[in-house]
């Protein structure tokens, strides 16, 4: 089964294409959500996404994201970062979710926009600041973060009890016309 009901995971994606992101997420992102807000310059805001830039060790150009940091409905404390970017390569368009440590990994992080379930994707590793999800865009899913109004990422810390992260999705559409 695809990732969000969609692609597959690390299709197309060589270890070098991968770790250049991926130094860019550690860059732009760390939890709780409100400490993300100082990570990378924002160089642009589209209502609730920002454009964050920055230039990793050994990068020859400044890399940009689109990303959101929002905490769970019940739990102040505990904290989601979702970061959409295109690969150096410009071939790929990625979606990275950074989810609080603890998780249960087997059951993955479910993904719901507006009211339809869009389906689940694996987590691929554990990094200090959280465990990461990450799914290969297709034309369909970015259609559907465009066209809603809110989405939901949801994470299990047991495989009865998941945590709903409610975002907006108000400005993605323009956010991500705007990624370089």
């Amino acid at each position: 089964m695809g990732i969000f009901g969609h692609g597959r995971h690390g299709q197309g994606l060589g270890r070098r294409n991968w770790l250049g992101p991926l130094v860019l997420l550690l860059a732009l992102t760390a939890l709780p959500a409100d400490r993300a807000a100082a990570q990378g310059a924002v160089k642009s805001v589209h209502k609730d996404w920002q454009i964050r830039c920055d230039t990793p060790p050994g990068a020859k150009a400044e890399q940009c994201a689109l990303i959101q940091s929002v905490t769970a409905e019940d739990r102040a404390n505990v904290g989601l970062t979702v970061i959409v970017l295109k690969t150096a390569d410009a071939k790929s368009r990625l979606m990275r979710v950074v989810a609080p440590l603890g998780v249960l990994l087997p059951s993955g992080l479910g993904l719901k926009i507006d009211a339809t379930d869009v389906g689940r994707a694996g987590f691929v590793r554990c990094l200090p600041n959280g465990c990461i999800a990450e799914v290969i865009m297709d034309d369909e899913l970015i259609k559907k973060l465009r066209t809603g109004k809110s989405a939901t990422f949801i994470i299990f810390q047991t495989p009865e009890e998941g945590i709903g992260f409610p975002m907006s999705l108000a400005g993605f559409g323009e956010g991500y016309d705007k990624l370089p």
